[in-house]
């Protein structure tokens, strides 16, 4: 298979493209540098040219905070920039995967969230472009992938275990809010399930973390574990000591039954991630 891989320098484009690779596909890695997702023409030139057989469309706005102040941005990555994709794989008639979001949600009360739930409330700009980036997939394709996951971490770039990392060394303590509840993603393991995806005909709206649920303060607790810090102290704290401009949710569980039903792998628990992931950061250290 030729796929096209958008956000191919980001945390989770960078993985999909090495697996790809991997399985002897053809990737073409692409950014903006390559392609600029929110001008149509050029969209439509540079997929239509390499003419893949799938998109796997993982480039974003995935500034938050920043989104509430820069809508316009914001909305012409996840919304227009989305569309323009899936205008032009319905031209070609081939496959599209959209990345997309748990912040879709309105992230109040404890039932996980199932795929097909209907999007009502999102919480903030970014999951409303996000979501608006779902519904230009739907109206435009009938061989499409929606996928949302939440808490991603990576080597390819900057995430909330290289932080705490580093902010454990520096300090010796931190505080983590305990408040709001879901599962990490860790990019490789993803990476692998996007890739059986994509090889498949199983089309619809998915879930994809890795197993088991935690608050962000036990995320914490668990990457000093993995990395033998368990000097610095985690203290947990309540969302309202952390003010931000993008509200979060509370409730970012998210039920992954539907992988099963169509004959995926669920990905590996998230305290085995996180071990693999520091043991490799660790491992570049030295």
């Amino acid at each position: 298979m030729k796929v096209l891989v958008t956000g191919a320098n980001g945390q989770l484009g960078h993985d999909v493209v090495l697996e790809l690779n991997r399985r002897g596909h053809t990737a073409i890695a692409t950014d903006r540098e390559e392609m600029d997702i929110t001008d149509e023409k050029s969209v439509d030139a540079f997929i239509s040219a390499n003419a893949p057989d799938a998109v796997i469309h993982c480039a974003a706005y995935t500034a938050v905070d920043k989104a509430e102040d820069d809508v316009q941005a914001c909305r012409m990555v996840n919304a227009v920039g989305t569309q323009n994709i899936a205008h032009t794989c319905k031209k070609l008639g081939c496959k599209m995967m959209y990345i997309s979001t748990d912040y879709v949600f309105d992230g109040e009360g404890e039932r996980p969230w199932e795929p097909d739930d209907a999007v009502t409330k999102p919480l903030n700009v970014y999951g409303q472009t996000k979501y608006e980036g779902e519904v230009a997939v739907r109206e435009n394709l009938e061989k499409f992938f929606i996928v949302r996951i939440a808490w991603v971490f990576g080597v390819n770039g900057n995430n909330f275990v290289k932080t705490m990392l580093r902010l454990g060394r520096q300090n010796g303590a931190v505080k983590v809010v305990s408040d709001q509840i879901g599962s990490p993603t860790y990019t490789p393991d993803l990476a692998v399930l996007l890739c059986d995806m994509i090889e498949s005909d199983k089309y619809g709206n998915y879930h994809a973390t890795n197993e088991g649920l935690c608050s962000w303060y036990e995320f914490a607790c668990e990457i000093f574990k993995a990395a033998g810090m368990t000097d610095v102290v985690v203290t947990p704290v309540g969302t309202e000591e952390f003010p931000v401009k993008a509200k979060r949710p509370h409730n970012s569980r998210m039920s992954k039954d539907k992988l099963e039903d169509n004959g995926f792998h669920r990905l590996p628990a998230w305290q085995d991630a996180v071990k693999r992931y520091v043991d490799i950061l660790m491992a570049q250290e030295q």
